[in-house]
């Protein structure tokens, strides 16, 4: 895919002298889905605001496209759309004359068909005459997007897209986000729901405290820090684990009715037949197991403990 947006050495620090943003280097590839993930004040919307060029860096470089951020702004902002966390548009605007005008910041001409497109993809067309303080909070959310999209940028940056969306809306929006990335855009986004970005996402960063953490394809990521947990329903409720089981990490659950065995994933041998022989020589009976390996929630919050 090649790198379409590389970040060097790129820090910020404000006034008060905090650093939002330590020394991270990124690339982010050509036509891919990132997901950066990371606890509130970790530095995600600093770092999308500097790519944006809304804030200036201290230090470090960023490029799009091959085009310096600073030095060649015109360029790099043509390329970019970005759907802000909060709502800065007239309130008095119709919907169709705010994503219009919206287009034509970026000189880009009149294209009534473009406009109508996003709109109908985005469930607004029906609210195309109404003023933007008439909307619901979904349906600002929204208009975000389709503002974003109005001079067709080739990277979409998403920060909280769904926040304070309903479950219907969510879906869809995560559809067109496909439909986006399928024509060629590239699309940044942070989350707060993790399992959207374990559905959608092709890598995940992880931020934390201005500094990145990790930066994996999602399946590796879950592959390389996943742990699995093989758990047994048992036929008579265990008070406690005999002796001869102390070398295996268990625990017992639901009032001793479920033995719950933990394993790295990532381990050549997981034990699980060692177990099972350990269990029949303690007398330990079974109806039935499976497996749970780590969602990406419980990598996340590992992740951003560890770094802690």
């Amino acid at each position: 895919m090649g790198t379409l947006i590389s970040i060097s050495g790129l820090s910020k620090t404000y006034a008060d002298g905090f650093k939002a943003l330590k020394s991270v280097d990124l690339d982010i590839q050509r036509g891919e889905i990132l997901a950066l993930l990371g606890p509130n004040g970790a530095g995600k919307t600093t770092l999308i605001s500097i790519i944006c060029g809304i804030v200036n860096p201290s230090e470090g470089s960023v490029s799009v496209d091959g085009y310096d951020i600073i030095s060649q702004y015109r360029n790099t902002r043509n390329l970019i759309g970005l759907v802000p966390q909060e709502l800065t548009t007239d309130a008095f605007e119709t919907v169709w004359a705010t994503v219009s005008f919206s287009r034509g910041l970026f000189g880009k001409p009149s294209n009534p068909t473009h406009i109508e497109k996003i709109l109908r993809d985005l469930s607004l067309w029906d609210k195309k005459d109404n003023k933007v303080v008439e909307l619901s909070g979904g349906m600002k959310r929204r208009l975000l997007i389709a503002k974003a999209l109005s001079h067709e940028p080739r990277i979409l940056f998403l920060d909280e897209p769904t926040a304070g969306v309903d479950v219907e809306l969510r879906k869809d929006m995560w559809d067109m986000v496909r439909d986006l990335r399928k024509s060629g855009v590239t699309i940044i986004l942070t989350t707060h729901y993790i399992e959207e970005a374990e559905e959608i996402a092709d890598r995940v960063g992880v931020i934390n405290n201005g500094e990145i953490i990790v930066v994996e394809d999602k399946t590796t990521l879950m592959q390389k820090l996943g742990k699995k947990q093989l758990t047994l329903d048992l036929l008579e409720p265990l008070e406690s684990l005999p002796s001869s089981l102390d070398d295996y990490n268990l625990s017992i659950g639901e009032g001793g009715l479920k033995l719950i065995y933990t394993y790295d994933a990532r381990g050549v041998r997981t034990g699980i037949t060692s177990l099972l022989g350990a269990l029949h020589d303690a007398g330990i009976r079974f109806r039935d197991l499976n497996t749970d390996q780590s969602s990406l929630e419980d990598i996340f919050v590992t992740l951003v403990k560890e770094a802690s």
